[in-house]
């Protein structure tokens, strides 16, 4: 990495190359602001993943968005109009329903969206350039993580009972889990349950949480098929070193209770999209790779402060004690990054 970083431009007006590893949202958005900026980018394996991916964003997540890539969304989104939250261990109630816009998107169609508008408004994305490129920016999974805990997310789509509202997300809370049922339009909703660690059946972990959650009467019944996700917050060590910056979730998870996942995906793509700028127009590529992985850190530290103080709230069963625990605890990459800060 260090051989190619020396040869990115160092004089004012300079364009780096830069190649993009990847088509998801943090890395498309990278590409564009680095297109716009007039710098020469490559995208390599620039195919979206393939399969339904439904995502949730918020009104500041859509006014990121909206600014970033205009206003124009893929068909079929779903809108919603509030939230409903039942924060805490009464696990047969359901929390004030509150206005909350929202919208359902399926997230890979929204990055085959982005990379038709980026193909089309710049071919030459897509054209091979001779030698290697000066900077490599990726969301691809590498060693190197720090992981604070071991919860993992279950995930299945059923079908909405009737008269079910297709306008408001629920969450809810049971001894062992958060659960969130998110509506997809036509019907049909997706399932997402919050465990304290690995689960070898998903699916009948899932039709068992339900069952035992104020959830249970908004569906017909219990989604048919689950996956098991890791989710637990995981921050890479070193995201940014000369020649190579990693951005979303390759350089920072979030917990996928804060709802924030995909803005701050978004920010690390601005992040990086402009210390490449800078570093090809002059600025030391060192003390900008210090603070780009500087301000992921403090991100980093102030979520996992937010989560230390939510899961108590909820958990009071010994299983959940580790995944306070590790979100309470300072690992010595997230000492003397200053205050939290996101």
């Amino acid at each position: 990495m260090t051989s190619l970083a020396l040869r990115t431009p160092a004089v004012p007006g300079a364009f780096a190359t830069v190649e993009i590893a990847g088509s998801g949202l943090a890395e498309l958005t990278c590409a564009w602001l680095l297109l716009a900026r007039g710098h020469r980018v490559r995208l390599r394996s620039p195919e979206p993943a393939a399969g339904p991916r439904p995502l949730l964003l918020g009104g500041p997540t859509l006014d990121l968005l909206h600014s970033l890539w205009g206003r124009e969304l893929p068909a079929h989104c779903h809108q919603l109009t509030h939230r409903q939250v039942c924060w805490g261990p009464d696990a047969g109630a359901m929390g004030r329903r509150t206005p909350q816009p929202a919208t359902v998107v399926d997230g890979a169609r929204l990055t085959e969206h982005l990379l038709g508008r980026l193909v089309t408004r710049h071919p030459d994305v897509l054209s091979e350039t001779p030698g290697p490129p000066w900077w490599t920016v990726t969301a691809a999974g590498s060693t190197g993580h720090w992981t604070a805990g071991r919860r993992h997310l279950l995930a299945g789509e059923a079908p909405l009972a009737p008269g079910t509202d297709e306008t408001t997300a629920r969450l809810v809370c049971t001894e062992l889990a958060w659960l969130h049922l998110t509506p997809l339009g036509d019907g049909r909703a997706l399932l997402q349950a919050m465990v304290p660690g690995p689960a070898a059946r998903p699916t009948e972990l899932l039709e068992t949480l339900l069952a035992g959650s104020a959830l249970a009467p908004a569906l017909r019944h219990a989604p048919r098929a689950a996956v098991a996700l890791p989710a637990a917050p995981r921050l890479h060590r070193t995201p940014a070193v000369p020649g190579r910056i990693l951005v979303g979730a390759g350089a920072i998870r979030y917990d996928p209770l804060s709802g924030t996942g995909s803005a701050q995906a978004l920010r690390t793509a601005i992040l990086a999209a402009a210390s490449i700028h800078a570093m090809a127009t002059g600025a030391p590529r060192g003390p900008l790779c210090t603070h780009y992985t500087s301000r992921l850190r403090r991100a980093f530290r102030g979520h996992l402060a937010t989560c230390a103080q939510l899961y108590p709230q909820a958990f009071a069963s010994p299983s959940w004690q580790y995944e306070i625990d590790a979100c309470r605890r300072q690992p010595p990459l997230l000492r003397g990054v200053g205050d939290p800060a996101n």
